[in-house]
C-alpha cells in the first residue's frame, strides 16, 4: 500500500457513507506526521473534512497542524467565480452593446447542468498544477462515486470539446481573413483563450495520467451495493484511461466480535468479502475493521491509518 498512498496525488473515492472522509483524513494525517507538507482536498458538497478535524473557521482552508492543511471547495461558490473570470476574459473582446446580453446568457450558464462540476474541475486543475510545488502530497476526498466518475473523465471531454471550439474559431479566422484582409492573418485573443486553457487541460491530464505521480484508491464496505458501485465506477473510468491502484474494504466485522448478532452478520459478509478478493484480484486490498468507536479525532485516524498502511492482500 505504502507506494500507493505516497504518490504525490492521490484521489480517494466510493459510494457515500463507506468512510472516504475517514480514509483520506487518516491518510493525510499520517503523511503529515511524517514531516510532509500535505493538502487535503474535499471536492464533496457535504464536506465532512471540517468535522473529522473539528475546525469549522467559516473559511475554505484550515490549517491543522505545521504539515497539514485541509481546503474544503465550494462548488457554488467556485462556479459563480468561474462564471465572472470567463465574463472579465470577454468583457474586452465584444462589442459595448453586446456585453449586456453576454452577461445575461453566463448568468444562465451558471445555473445549467454541469456547470458546477465544470467549475469545480477547474479549480482543481489549478490546484494540482500550481500546489505541486508547495505540498509533498495533495489528496482529493471526492464526493460519491457517479460525481467522481464524472470529475474524472472531463479531462478527456474537455479536451475533445475544446479541440473542436478551437478548429472552428480556426476556419473562422481563414475565412474573415480572406474576405477581409486579403490572407494576412489577423490577431485573434479568443483562440488565445482558448488555447491557453485547452493546454493547461491537457498538461492536467497528463498528470493524472501519470501513474507515478498521480494515483486512485476506492473505499468501499463488504455489502452488494456498495460492491457493484465500485465496479461500475472501474468500467466507466477505464476509458479514460484510469485505473484504480487499490481498494479499502472499510467496516470488516473484527474476528473477536462476539454475541448471535454478530455471528449472523459475519456469516452475511463472508460471501462478499469472498466477491471482492475474487472480482478485484488485480488490485491492491486493504481491510480495515469496523471499530467500536467514531473515527472522530486525531486519535482514532492514527488508529485508522495503521491498517491502511499496514494491511495488504
Amino acid at each position: 500500500m505504502n507506494d500507493i498512498w505516497q504518490k504525490p496525488i492521490l484521489f480517494v473515492g466510493g459510494k457515500g457513507g463507506v468512510g472516504k472522509s475517514t480514509t483520506a483524513a487518516s491518510l493525510a494525517y499520517a503523511v503529515a506526521e511524517e514531516g510532509k507538507q500535505v493538502l487535503l482536498v474535499s471536492t464533496d458538497p457535504a464536506h465532512n473534512l471540517g468535522d473529522i478535524f473539528n475546525r469549522k473557521n467559516g473559511t475554505e482552508t484550515m490549517c491543522v497542524t505545521d504539515c497539514l492543511t485541509v481546503l474544503e471547495i465550494d462548488a457554488a461558490k467556485e462556479a459563480e467565480a468561474y462564471i465572472k473570470s470567463v465574463k472579465d476574459n470577454l468583457s474586452g473582446l465584444v462589442k459595448s452593446n453586446l456585453v449586456e446580453e453576454v452577461n445575461r446568457q453566463m448568468d444562465m450558464a451558471k445555473t445549467s447542468p454541469g456547470a458546477e462540476e465544470a467549475a469545480l474541475f477547474d479549480r482543481m486543475v489549478s490546484i494540482i498544477l500550481e500546489e505541486r510545488e508547495n505540498f509533498d502530497q495533495i489528496i482529493f476526498d471526492t464526493a460519491p462515486t457517479g460525481h467522481t466518475v464524472r470529475l474524472l473523465s472531463l479531462p478527456e471531454l474537455m479536451g475533445v470539446w475544446m479541440d473542436g471550439m478551437l478548429e472552428r474559431r480556426r476556419k473562422t479566422n481563414e475565412n474573415y481573413s480572406q474576405l477581409l484582409h486579403d490572407g494576412e492573418p489577423v490577431e485573434d485573443p479568443i483562440f488565445d483563450v482558448l488555447m491557453k486553457r485547452r493546454q493547461k487541460f491537457e498538461h492536467a491530464r497528463k498528470v493524472l495520467l501519470d501513474k507515478e505521480e498521480t494515483g486512485f484508491l476506492f473505499v468501499l464496505n463488504p455489502e452488494k451495493l456498495p460492491i457493484e458501485e465500485t465496479k461500475k465506477a472501474i468500467a466507466q473510468l477505464s476509458p479514460f484511461h484510469i485505473h484504480i491502484d487499490a481498494l479499502v474494504v472499510n467496516k470488516v466485522l473484527p474476528e473477536n466480535a462476539d454475541g448471535e448478532f454478530y455471528y449472523k452478520r459475519k456469516q452475511i459478509e463472508q460471501p462478499y468479502l469472498d466477491e471482492i478478493a475474487s472480482i478485484f484480484f488485480n488490485k491492491k486490498l486493504c481491510y480495515v475493521p469496523l471499530f467500536s468507536e467514531d473515527m472522530s479525532d486525531i486519535d482514532s485516524l492514527s488508529t485508522y491509518a495503521t491498517y491502511l498502511t499496514n494491511t495488504v492482500r
